[in-house]
């Protein structure tokens, strides 16, 4: 939660104790020079031991509970019928209020599902907005993956509370030219990833339910950021804000007819789930599971995972917990804006982002602005962030780049692991970069895989600017830096 000052400022302050510790270290600059070098100017391909604040994401990477971590040490490892997995099947009805429930190693996992399930050739699936695995699942199924999002999603400096609404005219207007029996379901992302972990309102999403209701087409939200999403409904919706984050979630999945999630983001832990009440679906899915992921009680994670899920799902619904890392974010994103910074805003769920093509004008979108803007920031600072634009779009069917939307450094704030120091830090670091960006140029690719090349693609930089860069940050604060 945020708390008021003597002083007029408002800070997060953290709602629980430290109790276990990782050491990390900052590598020197030139150490850093040769990480990045090694890893083809790709942040995911930099290993732990070079790097000093890891923002690459919050999927896997926040804080475990006391009670999360107790509860795996009671865990039932039985093949089938596992007691752990009736824990969360109980919390599943309890905290989302869905009576079925089947568990998947991570939220990709679950896309892999639904396409199997909803997603024929031919089909349609608008959206609030694609995540990358969402959309390379989905059309590998033979669909086409829409994109109605507000005029307004895409302006990264903006005071619109929830630029995660899905446009209801351009709803509409897909069921008029594909007709409703084309279109597969309709898909909100909670929090929306690739445009800045923006949400939506209750009310957008009730009227979602309304018009596809109308026309017999499914609503599934992905839930993977849903207590952040309420929190950002409680904050920022008239109607909810005496609502507390459980009556909010609650009434969420309410509109939905299928949910799924990764747990490594609101739950804190490595796995994922598919839940509705749909007893349709639910036979479809008992029948694919065993194919792709495991027995419908454990569905390819290990039974610790499914007991701290469970746990994670109720304390998701805590207020201190749910706005932990949203408070952090808004802390970070005004501190950069601050220092001038082109951060989008208002700020989201998941991470504060820059808008790369604002922070590098000079860099033009075929050279990954995003991308060179994620490898300087790791040189001048040993903070792992990562590229949201162009380098995550696969190219077209005659190898051409497909320019993303937006051009974003992201710069995840995994839960109740860093503190407002570290936030600092790296905004200071943003700072002086911004006043060098002119040291920084485009990339090229030299290794490119065909599908999702963000993860695994090796670059270089045109005219071996990181050199220089690193270069002019040694001059300016010597090589223990």
């Amino acid at each position: 939660m945020d708390i008021l000052l003597s002083d007029g400022r408002r800070i997060p302050i953290e709602m629980h104790k430290v109790r276990v510790v990782q050491k990390t270290r900052l590598a020197p600059v030139d150490e850093r020079l040769r990480a990045i070098e090694e890893g083809g100017y790709n942040t995911f391909l930099l290993r732990t031991r070079d790097i000093f604040i890891d923002m690459l994401t919050d999927s896997g990477t926040n804080a475990m509970s006391d009670n999360q971590l107790a509860s795996m040490m009671v865990s039932d490892d039985a093949y089938a019928g596992g007691e752990s997995y009736y824990k969360l099947l109980s919390a599943v009805k309890d905290v989302l209020g869905f009576d079925f429930c089947v568990p998947a190693h991570q939220g990709r996992a679950a896309e892999h599902l639904l396409a199997k399930i909803f997603v024929k050739p031919g089909s349609v699936v608008p959206m609030n907005y694609h995540f990358t695995t969402t959309k390379a699942h989905f059309e590998m199924a033979g669909g086409k993956v829409l994109e109605i999002y507000t005029d307004e999603a895409l302006n990264t400096a903006s005071s619109c509370p929830f630029k995660g609404n899905l446009d209801l005219h351009k709803f509409a207007e897909v069921i008029e030219k594909y007709g409703a029996d084309n279109v597969a379901f309709v898909r909100m992302e909670a929090t929306t990833n690739l445009i800045g972990g923006q949400p939506f309102s209750l009310a957008n999403l009730k009227e979602v339910r309304k018009m596809a209701s109308e026309h017999g087409i499914p609503v599934i939200i992905d839930c993977s950021l849903i207590s952040e999403n309420a929190y950002f409904i409680k904050r920022r919706e008239a109607a909810c804000k005496d609502w507390s984050i459980e009556k909010i979630v609650a009434e969420m999945m309410k509109q939905a007819d299928l949910i799924y999630l990764s747990g490594r983001k609101s739950t804190c832990v490595r796995g994922g789930l598919i839940a509705t009440n749909n007893p349709k679906y639910w036979e479809k899915l008992k029948a694919w599971l065993p194919v792709y992921e495991g027995f419908i009680t454990y569905g390819g994670m290990s039974s610790k995972e499914i007991e701290a899920m469970a746990v994670g799902l109720r304390e998701m619904t805590d207020y201190d917990v749910a706005s932990s890392s949203p408070d952090l974010i808004e802390f970070f994103v005004n501190s950069m804006t601050d220092r001038g910074i082109p951060a989008v805003t208002p700020p989201g769920g998941l991470a504060g982002h820059v808008d790369a093509m604002k922070f590098l004008p000079h860099v033009p979108q075929s050279q990954y602005p995003a991308g060179a803007l994620a490898a300087a920031l790791y040189i001048v600072s040993g903070a792992r962030g990562m590229e949201r634009g162009t380098i995550s779009m696969d190219r077209d069917e005659k190898g051409r780049d497909v320019y993303a939307d937006m051009e974003l450094c992201r710069l995840a704030v995994p839960r109740r692991v860093y503190s407002t120091a570290h936030m600092e830090y790296v905004a200071d670091r943003l700072k002086w970069l911004l006043e060098h960006r002119d040291l920084v140029g485009g990339l090229e690719f030299y290794e490119e895989p065909p599908v999702l090349r963000f993860f695994t693609g090796r670059l270089r930089p045109l005219n071996d600017w990181g050199r220089k860069l690193a270069a002019a940050f040694k001059k300016d604060f010597g090589d223990a830096c």
